[in-house]
């Protein structure tokens, strides 16, 4: 920029004395020598300073953000990609909880069915048993009426043999008479 300027202060005293284009020009819009470059100086320290002050910092701050930016990004990529592998995980560990539960089911299955057959088992040997003693309590409840109806009966008869035949009978004689009617009814 400063050879432009050098070039143009050159330059203008040049034009007025040949009467060139760039004194033409000074004079059409009565632009003052001293007055130009004092601007012109002005405008290059107002440049440098934007430059180094507010362009400098933004500049910074902008790659700053596009740094971030990039950086952020960069973790959004990594995040669906977790996001991703962490899908499939779970995933296969449902599939596999949906299998260890399914072989859970089917063990509960087969051990219920076991344990059903057991206690099925269990009830039919139980029930042959109460049949059996029920059986037994009705044998021994008969012998037991079978063994009083035959003292009733004995009884009964030496009864009836006394009055018959008006006497009086002695042991011997009701064990003998109990005996023969007890043989007669059982034939």
């Amino acid at each position: 920029m400063i050879s432009l300027v050098s070039i143009l202060a050159n330059a203008a005293p040049h034009a007025e004395a040949e009467g060139g284009g760039v004194g033409e020009i000074f004079r059409t819009f009565h632009v003052d020598k001293p007055f130009f470059f004092s601007q012109v100086a002005s405008f290059l320290i107002v440049a440098i300073l934007l430059k180094k002050f507010a362009f400098g910092p933004i500049q910074a701050m902008l790659e700053q953000r596009k740094g971030r930016i990039a950086e952020g990004e960069a973790n959004l990529i990594k995040i669906q990609k977790q996001l991703a592998d962490s899908e499939k995980n779970t995933a296969e560990a449902i599939a596999k909880a949906n299998e260890e539960a399914q072989r859970l089911v089917n063990e509960a299955k087969e051990s219920a069915a076991i344990l059903s057959e057991r206690k099925a088992q269990e009830a039919i040997a139980s029930a042959q048993q109460i049949l059996a003693k029920a059986e037994a309590a009705a044998k021994a409840e008969r012998d037991l009426i079978k063994a009083e109806l035959k003292r009733e009966f004995g009884r009964l008869v030496t009864a009836t043999t006394a009055q018959v035949t008006g006497k009086v009978l002695n042991t011997d004689d009701q064990k003998r008479i109990n005996d023969e009617a007890l043989t007669k009814v059982e034939a």
